[in-house]
């Protein structure tokens, strides 16, 4: 993969019980200007109904769009980035987070 192709991010994420989602929506909204200033844009959310083939039990995936693997780094070690991260630590039980590339 070239360093100018654009990466995907599936993000599958399990809230804690008490306050996860909305301690996550903290860490989403400290992310959105952060977000903006590398060109990063997130997809639409779902909240998965039913796992019809397979055991998935996710509270909320996603996507999200970087515009390249550099730019996903850059935005991991940004400092604004790091001092919201504890938002996310704080709203998750478990996640999932896997590169993708678009086929189609």
């Amino acid at each position: 993969m070239s360093n100018d192709e654009k990466i995907y991010m599936l993000n599958a994420l399990w809230f804690k019980p008490e306050g996860g989602s909305e301690s996550y929506q903290k860490y989403m909204d400290g992310c959105a200007p952060i977000l903006k200033k590398y060109g990063i844009r997130p997809l639409p959310a779902f909240a998965p109904n039913k796992s019809v083939i397979g055991k998935f039990d996710a509270d909320l995936v996603f996507f999200v769009e970087y515009p390249n693997w550099d730019t996903f780094k850059a935005f991991t070690s940004d400092p604004d980035y790091l001092a919201i991260l504890h938002f996310r630590e704080e709203a998750i039980t478990d996640s999932l987070l896997i590169r993708c590339s678009r086929v189609m």
